[in-house]
């Protein structure tokens, strides 16, 4: 399993966007065979920063995902509501292997 931890610089005038564009993305790494562990969005603390989790089954899951999204209507519309808002200034995505008991 690898699951991918994104953290998130957003534009906080427009988290009701991001939050959004968050919503979509869980249904749709959902319906490609993933689990989302869902958007974690500014409470306390700095309010520009948010995270996202989702795992698949394996790196190669994972890249066939990557590849699979950018030819679906429905991602391409998610990419569009972050592109044209700029509710996103910045993303860093780091890969992690889970350990369970």
């Amino acid at each position: 399993m690898i699951t991918c931890y994104v953290k998130y610089i957003i534009d906080p005038f427009q988290l009701d966007i991001f939050e959004e564009y968050g919503k979509r993305w869980i249904k749709l790494v959902n319906r490609f065979g993933g689990q989302h562990h869902g958007y974690f969005l500014p409470s306390e603390g700095a309010n520009n920063v948010a995270f996202a989790m989702f795992s698949f089954a394996s790196l190669s899951e994972y890249e066939n995902y990557r590849r699979l999204i950018l030819e679906d209507q429905e991602c391409i519309e998610a990419f569009k509501i972050a592109e044209d808002s700029r509710c996103i200034l910045s993303y860093e995505r780091t890969f992690l292997r889970p350990v369970f008991e």
